[in-house]
């Protein structure tokens, strides 16, 4: 009698939908380390071609295709300067450079935490006071500095499925340090984690109060090995903690909860430029005040607000860039 063969079973189907977030949205753009270095230029004020291809060592083809890309999603504008040859120069648009605030957040978490005095980001000036500062995240409503635990989270208006974001059509990205100009260094380690799309959204998660795999994997859509890949990643950045009993799953280190600002400067710019018709999936409440969270970077050093372009590189370490 012949014995029957056991099918293996099928698949299981790839999850279509995740839980809509303006991060998720917002790292769907720029969560990528080419992105995020080309915005780092910009933010500098390179803008001409030649200058983004030999600041950040990108190949023709990887440079065109981000500097496509990003002005598909309304983020750069490009103007020929130019006619004979034909030369170009890009610019943050009003989209693009209301990223000021995730910029700032960004430059403070890796001033505190991996500073180093050669990059030109962790020697900003700010332009009201004129000293170097470490950007703060503050509540607009009533001014007091603004950490995890003193928000709380509520499902907005918008909350709901978007559609899974699938594969990138590029595989993650790398910027290996002799591709980058030695007078330009770049803050690596918030590379290393914003730079990769599902990196971030895990992080976030986090700040979801996700602790356990499962949590994670439902909530992100991810597969199980990009999910543990990303996991052993964070702990080994010391981002994340793997708690002794492993039922209790992952929580976010000092350094991890440190990174809150720059989820709540993600929130607020895919809540702006991203958000559908019914409005923003999350809403954030400062417990101290009681109002809607609306963040607002501040200045260490001096306490005022740090608006767009009072962020101020010295004369020499634009000297130093090449700066026009």
């Amino acid at each position: 009698m012949a014995t029957a063969t056991r099918k293996k079973p099928p698949a299981a189907a790839p999850n279509l939908t995740v839980q809509a977030h303006s991060v998720s949205r917002a790292l769907n753009l720029i969560g990528d380390r080419w992105t995020l270095l080309l915005l780092y230029c910009l933010f500098l004020g390179v803008n001409r071609y030649s200058e983004l291809l030999a600041m950040t060592g990108m190949a023709r083809s990887v440079l065109a295709n981000r500097l496509q890309r990003l002005q598909k999603a309304g983020l750069l504008r490009r103007r020929r300067y130019q006619q004979n040859p034909p030369r170009d120069e890009y610019f943050l648009s009003e989209c693009g450079a209301d990223l000021h605030d995730v910029a700032c957040a960004v430059i403070g978490w890796d001033r505190r935490w991996h500073y180093d005095a050669k990059s030109p980001m962790h020697r900003l000036r700010h332009a009201v006071c004129g000293r170097e500062f470490t950007p703060q995240q503050h509540c607009a409503a009533c001014g007091e500095r603004v950490e995890a635990r003193d928000v709380e989270w509520r499902s907005g208006p918008g909350a709901g499925l978007d559609p899974h974001p699938g594969p990138r059509a590029h595989r993650r990205s790398s910027i290996a340090a002799e591709d980058i100009d030695a007078a330009h260094p770049i803050m690596q380690r918030s590379f290393d984690i914003l730079g990769d799309r599902w990196t971030a959204m895990t992080v976030a998660a986090a700040f979801y109060r996700h602790r356990r795999f499962g949590e994670f994997q439902q909530a992100l859509g991810i597969a199980s090995n990009i999910l543990a890949d990303r996991l052993a990643r964070l702990v080994e950045l010391e981002v994340l903690s793997r708690e002794e009993d492993a039922r209790e799953g992952y929580r976010l280190s000092e350094q991890g909860r440190d990174l809150f600002p720059i989820i709540v400067a993600l929130i607020r710019w895919g809540d702006r430029w991203l958000a559908g018709a019914k409005g923003p999936p999350l809403l954030l409440v400062h417990r101290s005040c009681g109002q809607a969270l609306r963040p607002r970077v501040g200045c260490d050093r001096c306490g005022g607000e740090v608006g767009a372009g009072e962020m101020l590189l010295s004369g020499a370490r634009r000297r130093a860039l090449g700066m026009r």
